[in-house]
C-alpha cells in the first residue's frame, strides 16, 4: 500500500520560510514524479512543484518560481518544499503526490498525502 506522509506546514509571517517533507514509502519510486498541490480557501487545488525521482528534472508553477525549491532525499524516500518570501496567498493546505510518468503531472496524480496546513499571516 502507497502511503505518502506530510509534515511541515504551521504559521508563519509574511517573508518567512517553512520546509516541508512527504515521507513515501509501499512501492519502489524510481519511476514516479513526485510533487507538491495546494488547496486554498474556497479555491480549486492547484499544481505547485514537481521533481522527476530518476532524473531530477523539476517544475515550477509561475506563482511560486523562484521563491520554492523542490528536492529529494532518495536514501530517505522523502521529498521535501522548500518555501522561502512566502506570502499570505500561499495559505493553503499542501498535498504531497506522486505520478507515474511525467505526462499531465500538473494536473493529475496516482496517489495523494492527507494533506498538512500553511498558514501565512500579513
Amino acid at each position: 500500500q502507497v502511503q505518502l506522509v506530510e509534515s511541515g506546514g504551521g504559521l508563519v509571517q509574511a517573508g518567512g520560510s517553512l520546509r516541508l517533507s512527504c515521507a513515501a514509502s509501499g512501492r519502489t519510486f524510481s519511476s514516479y514524479t513526485m510533487g507538491w498541490f495546494r488547496q486554498g480557501p474556497g479555491k480549486e487545488r492547484e499544481f505547485v512543484a514537481a521533481l522527476s525521482w530518476r532524473g531530477g528534472s523539476t517544475y515550477y508553477a509561475n506563482s511560486v518560481k523562484g521563491r520554492f525549491t523542490i528536492s529529494r532525499d532518495n536514501a530517505k524516500n522523502t521529498v521535501y518544499l522548500q518555501m522561502n518570501r512566502l506570502k499570505p496567498e500561499d495559505t493553503a493546505v499542501y498535498y504531497c503526490s506522486a505520478k507515474l510518468g511525467i505526462v499531465g503531472l500538473t494536473t493529475a496524480a496516482d496517489y495523494w498525502g492527507q494533506g498538512t496546513l500553511v498558514t501565512v499571516s500579513s
